[in-house]
């Protein structure tokens, strides 16, 4: 499932597996993205009898080795 995904307006920003991101988080965090869901992006998943999560597209992990995931609006490229 890996592939790209341009954000919406800006045709040279590619997210795509192997990309360096930046997070919109406060403060932002940056990554590599090392997974693509793609069209499983959006699905409940179930964590345990208690939890349910939304997946997200992208699998990045952080620079300090925190695996994180999110949606193409919750990162930007950034150059290596």
């Amino acid at each position: 499932m890996r592939g790209g995904h341009r954000k919406r307006g800006d045709q040279s920003n590619t997210i795509a597996v192997g990309s360096r991101v930046q997070t919109t988080d406060s403060p932002p965090r940056r990554g590599v993205v090392v997974e693509d869901f793609g069209d499983l992006a959006g699905e409940e998943v179930i964590i345990d009898r208690d939890h349910v999560a939304q997946s997200r597209r992208w699998a990045i992990i952080l620079d300090d080795g925190t695996l994180v995931f999110r949606d193409a609006h919750s990162l930007s490229v950034i150059d290596r």
